[in-house]
């Protein structure tokens, strides 16, 4: 059995934890805890440490999954859970100009710290919706050559999609 780990990142209230729990087949280990300091962020809950599941892509493959914490403040933990990851997901509110302004920051933190494939979730953008995926792409300035993939988070079909994608491109990377 191949183990696979791999790191989902993204900024506040991206739809991390949404995303790991909408596929994970076992109860999703988080770390939310109540946003004390609304001043700047939405009303909720925030990652402060991880999330961490798990999915069987094959009799022979498994998906490990980290979540990392969204804000900046916990950047710590972004270096700790990335060591040893084969890849990352990178998921951004598509919907929101702050989620992908902190992303922009996040990608290059990312590729800074380890030479992996990656591919960016743009959350909330319909499939077809070429145009916002086009202004995500530019928002973010990233290469054609990484794939940007539209997702709804909450939905277990599309997050394995995108992790089916990030798959992919590992073994591409490998090959």
């Amino acid at each position: 059995m191949q183990s696979v780990k791999v790191v989902v990142t993204g900024p506040f209230n991206a739809g991390k934890t949404t995303f790991i729990k909408a596929v994970s087949e076992i109860t999703v280990l988080s770390t939310e805890r109540h946003v004390s300091d609304v001043s700047n962020e939405a009303a909720g809950e925030t990652t402060v440490a991880m999330d961490f599941g798990r999915i069987t892509v094959s009799d022979d493959v498994v998906l490990y999954l980290f979540g990392t914490p969204g804000q900046e403040r916990f950047s710590f933990m972004w270096e700790t859970l990335s060591e040893g990851m084969l890849g990352f997901v990178l998921l951004v509110d598509a919907t929101a100009e702050d989620s992908i302004a902190d992303a922009k920051n996040m990608i290059a933190f990312f590729r800074d710290m380890s030479d992996v494939p990656f591919v960016v979730a743009a959350n909330k953008v319909a499939a077809d919706d070429l145009d916002a995926l086009r202004q995500v792409r530019a928002a973010l300035a990233i290469d054609e050559s990484v794939p940007l993939l539209p997702v709804d988070a909450r939905d277990k079909d599309s997050v394995k999609a995108v992790l089916l994608g990030l798959l992919y491109r590992i073994l591409e990377s490998m090959g």
